[in-house]
């Protein structure tokens, strides 16, 4: 892990003018406030693993965001804050990207490393009819305190097979998959502990966006309310103290804003100026009862995935009309996995909206801390960040923020929104933890 400069300012005393004796300046001591932070634990999924550049591998873990935070508590008495990390002989875990250069064009290159750390397959039934393949991986045994798992959604945090269905959870628990029956609120529960963050619910939003709205389906408002009202009184049974987060607006990352319609339209009209709009399949309305799809010219108010071919555009596919140019037809739309449409986006950004307000409701109803990440991000979109002399933004790659995947968060993207949940418990409980110093964390490491 990088580590974070220790600074110590000392005041000298100073002699006052016709003073008999010099008054000198003492230290103001460091405090925890009215927190405890001796056995911290964060609760989350990805983005509270430290994933990032498409996968969880060793850096990221060390430069996940509680990481950082626990750093920064031991500055005020916090304790020991162990995760659990890919061995060195396994650090690139499960994969990743990295970047390998950069086009003639100047769009990046990228090269997907290995694998690491995984151990086998396995295939699980999910139904009378469906089995799931789960990858696994290497298991981990000691103590912890970081229990991100990539995937998990409040909706599945309380379901006792879960542990069977995603190899990141799978890992950090006893038995072997198909035997786990034991729900993620409960496994990081078992152990005491006085201070938690809670940052689940991401997923219940971002997997019906990045799916294109195609293949996964927004957790149901009144379920994602009585889910939190669930975990939070868990987390706070024995009279602890928190941090939460509310969820970023997933419209706003760089994974649907980097390549865009307009982007796309300008390629193709350069080989082909006769070409007048790109096609999509897109949903007729934003309401939750119609599921009507039907192909119409597509608005920069579409927003492609970044994960997609544009290689396809134009491509001959067979239509009852004959071959027709991929894209570039109503016969031959891009599908709705590769476009959050201006009605799928409207419809995500209406339910974040809603477990937000369920978030900051039920924290108030405890005196929980908030960190509203939602309003923080959205700001850095539209505005930037300046910090410590650094220019960041949500530009792909070059604002220093988003890792390669267009989601997740570079080493420096997690320390900035450490700071964030440390500004947020420091106002809640009157403690002092000092903010990490974010200069000391890369951004996307360039070739």
């Amino acid at each position: 892990m990088n580590k974070i400069k220790h600074i110590f300012l000392l005041t000298a005393g100073v002699l006052a003018l016709g003073a008999c004796k010099p008054e000198v300046d003492t230290l103001v001591a460091t405090t925890q406030g009215t927190a405890d932070f001796s056995r911290y634990i964060a609760v989350g999924n990805s983005l509270t693993s430290g994933f990032a550049d498409g996968g969880l591998y060793r850096e990221g873990q060390l430069n996940s965001f509680p990481a950082i935070i626990a750093e920064q508590m031991k500055k005020v008495g916090g304790g020991e804050f162990t995760q659990p990390l890919f061995t060195e002989q396994q650090a690139d875990g499960s994969g990743y990207l990295m970047l390998k250069s950069l086009s003639a064009e100047g769009l990046p290159v990228t090269q997907q490393i290995a694998p690491a750390a995984v151990r086998g397959q396995i295939t699980v039934p999910t139904s009378a009819t469906s089995t799931v393949n789960v990858t696994l991986y290497t298991k981990y045994t000691g103590d912890i305190n970081n229990y991100g798992v990539p995937g998990i959604k409040l909706l599945t945090s309380t379901l006792p097979a879960y542990g069977n269905l995603n190899g990141y959870f799978e890992r950090l628990l006893p038995n072997s998959a198909p035997n786990n029956n034991t729900s993620y609120i409960d496994f990081v529960t078992a152990k005491p502990f006085t201070f938690f963050s809670n940052w689940l619910g991401n997923n219940d939003a971002l997997g019906y966006a990045t799916a294109g709205g195609a293949s996964d389906e927004l957790t149901d408002k009144a379920t994602f309310s009585a889910l939190y009202n669930q975990v939070l009184n868990k987390l706070t049974m024995g009279g602890q103290k928190g941090v939460v987060a509310t969820i970023p607006d997933v419209t706003s990352i760089p994974y649907f804003n980097t390549v865009t319609v307009n982007a796309i339209l300008a390629t193709v009209k350069k080989a082909n100026p006769s070409v007048q709009a790109l096609y999509i399949n897109a949903r007729v309305s934003s309401e939750t009862a119609n599921t009507t799809y039907a192909a119409r010219p597509a608005t920069a108010a579409d927003l492609v995935v970044l994960t997609f071919p544009t290689s396809k555009i134009g491509q001959p596919v067979a239509t009852p009309a004959g071959n027709l140019p991929y894209g570039l037809t109503p016969l031959t739309p891009i599908e709705n996995q590769y476009v959050l449409d201006v009605n799928e986006a409207a419809r995500a950004r209406d339910y974040v909206a809603s477990y937000n307000t369920t978030i900051k409701a039920v924290a108030a109803s405890k005196g929980i801390a908030v960190a509203d990440i939602y309003t923080f991000l959205n700001g850095i979109k539209q505005n930037g960040l300046v910090e410590n002399g650094i220019n960041l933004s949500s530009q792909y790659i070059s604002g220093g923020l988003f890792s390669l995947d267009g989601i997740h968060l570079t080493p420096r993207g997690y320390a900035v929104v450490a700071n964030e949940f440390i500004k947020a418990i420091n106002k809640q409980y009157g403690s002092d933890i000092p903010q990490a110093n974010i200069s000391a964390y890369r951004g996307v490491k360039f070739p």
